[in-house]
C-alpha cells in the first residue's frame, strides 16, 4: 500500500510541477500584455473549466502535462483575431519573448532549488569534501571497515552465502584500524592502500596498522579477485588481491546548513548537479542499446535514462522504505533535468522558439549592418519537417524508456 502511494505522490508531484511550468509561460505573457486564451492541467476530453476574463482555465481527463494557449506565437499561426493584431506573441521584443519561453525551465529551476534549500536545513545536503567514487576516496586516511564478505567475481552485488570471509576479518582487523604498511610497503591513504594491495600476490600478507593509538601487524590471507583497472572501471577485468575491507569515512556524508548558508551550499550543489546533467544527456545515445538490452531479456543497467513511470516506481519504492530523502531527491533531479532539457535549441521544444527569435534578431542585425533589407521572420513552416523528426525520435525514446520500465525496471532497494 505504501508504494503505492509513492507512485501516486510522485506522480502527481510530477504533474503539478509540470503544470507550473506552464503556470510560468501564462503569468510572464500576460505580464508583458499577450492574449493567453487557455491554461489546462492534463490532455484529451475536458471534465471541468471556467472562464476568468479572456482566459480559460480547466482539468483534462489524461493527466499527463497541460498547455497554455498564446496567442500568435509565430507569425504563421491564424489564431489572432481583428484586433489583436498588436497583442501577438511573435510581435514582442525578443527580450519578451525569450523571457515567457524560458519562464517553463526557470519555474523547474526555481521548484528544485527551493526542494533543495530545504533539505539543506533539515537533513542536510551531501558532504562536498566527501568522495562519491572509489576513485575519489583515494586521498582519504586508509581507515577501514571491515566487509561482510568477498565478491570474487566483478559484480556489485551483496554478500551471499558461500562468498568467502573477508580476509581482514579472519585476521582479527577492526573497524576503525588504520592501514600503514603492507608488506613492509608504507601506506598513508585509501589510494596507497589500493595500490599495494593490489599489486601484492595472493596469500599470505603482513599488515601493519594502528588501532587506537597503538601500532599492531597482522597476518593476513589476501584474497584473489577479478576486478577492473582502478582508473578505468570499465575496462578488462584481471585477477588481483583483496583485503575484503571497505573504507570508513573520516568525514559526515551529509552536512546540514543554517538558512543563510544553505542559500550556497545548494548553489553549489546546483553547480554539480548542472555538470552531472550535461553528462548525463550527452550519453543518452550511447544507452538506447542498453535500454533495448534490458527490454530483451538483460539485466537493466542503473545508468540508463528512466521515464515518468520509471521515476515514479522509484519514488514508490522510497515511500515504501521511509526514505524520503530519495524521494526528494528525485524530485530535484527531475525537475531539473526537465528544466534543461526543455531548453536544448530544438522544436518544439521551449528551447528551439528561443533559438529561432535570437537567429531572426542577430539576422536583422547583420543584414542591416551590410545594408541589405531585413529579411523578416523565419517560415516555421519550413521547419516542419525538422520539428516531425525531432518528435519522432523523442517519441520513439520515450516508448523505450516507458517499456524498460514497466517490463525490466531499476530498483533502489530489495522488495
Amino acid at each position: 500500500m505504501s508504494y503505492l502511494l509513492g507512485v501516486v505522490l510522485f506522480a502527481l508531484a510530477i504533474l503539478i510541477s509540470v503544470s507550473l511550468h506552464e503556470a510560468g509561460h501564462m503569468l510572464t505573457a500576460k505580464a508583458f500584455g499577450m492574449k493567453v486564451t487557455r491554461y489546462f492541467v492534463g490532455f484529451g476530453p475536458t471534465l471541468w473549466s471556467f472562464k476568468r476574463g479572456e482566459t480559460e482555465y480547466g482539468i483534462k481527463g489524461i493527466p499527463l502535462g497541460g498547455f497554455c494557449k498564446i496567442v500568435g506565437m509565430t507569425p504563421q499561426d491564424d489564431d489572432v483575431e481583428p484586433g489583436d493584431e498588436k497583442r501577438a506573441m511573435w510581435r514582442y521584443p525578443v527580450w519578451k519573448r525569450t523571457i515567457v519561453m524560458s519562464a517553463g525551465s526557470i519555474t523547474h529551476f526555481a521548484l528544485a532549488l527551493i526542494a533543495l534549500w530545504i533539505i539543506a536545513v533539515s537533513v542536510g545536503l551531501p558532504n562536498p569534501k566527501f568522495p562519491s567514487t572509489e576513485a575519489g576516496f583515494r586521498a582519504e586516511p586508509a581507515v577501514i571497515a571491515i566487509a561482510p564478505c568477498v565478491v570474487v567475481e566483478n559484480a556489485a552485488r551483496a554478500c551471499e552465502s558461500g562468498d568467502p570471509a573477508s580476509p581482514a576479518e579472519k585476521a582479527q582487523l577492526k573497524d576503525g584500524d588504520r592501514i600503514t604498511a603492507v608488506n613492509g610497503k608504507p601506506v598513508s591513504t585509501w589510494g596507497d592502500m589500493l595500490d599495494v594491495v593490489r599489486a601484492t600476490p595472493p596469500g599470505t600478507a603482513t599488515v601493519a596498522f594502528v588501532r587506537d593509538g597503538k601500532p599492531d601487524e597482522a597476518r593476513v590471507d589476501l584474497a584473489s579477485v577479478q576486478r577492473p583497472p582502478l582508473d578505468d572501471p570499465k575496462g578488462a577485468t584481471s585477477a588481483v588481491s583483496a583485503l575484503g575491507v571497505a573504507l570508513s569515512p573520516t568525514t559526515p556524508t551529509r552536512v546540514e546548513y543554517g538558512p543563510v548558508a544553505a542559500f550556497g551550499a545548494t548553489a553549489d550543489f546546483t553547480g554539480t548537479m548542472a555538470v552531472q546533467t550535461a553528462h548525463a544527456m550527452q550519453r543518452i545515445p550511447q544507452k538506447v542499446p542498453a535500454l533495448w538490452n534490458a527490454i530483451t531479456g538483460g539485466e537493466r543497467d542503473v545508468d540508463t535514462p528512466i521515464s515518468v513511470v520509471g521515476a515514479s516506481r522509484l519514488g514508490g519504492e522510497a515511500v515504501e522504505n521511509n526514505a524520503w530523502l530519495v524521494f526528494f531527491m528525485l524530485f530535484v533531479s527531475l525537475n531539473f533535468f526537465i528544466g534543461v532539457f526543455n531548453l536544448l535549441p530544438l522544436l518544439p521544444l521551449d528551447g528551439g522558439h528561443i533559438a529561432i527569435a535570437w537567429f531572426e534578431r542577430a539576422r536583422s542585425w547583420l543584414y542591416a549592418r551590410i545594408g541589405r533589407a531585413d529579411p523578416g521572420r523565419v517560415d516555421y513552416l519550413k521547419l516542419m519537417p525538422v520539428t516531425y523528426a525531432v518528435i519522432l525520435i523523442g517519441g520513439a525514446f520515450t516508448l523505450l524508456t516507458v517499456t524498460a520500465d514497466v517490463i525490466n525496471p531499476i530498483t533502489l532497494f530489495s522488495r
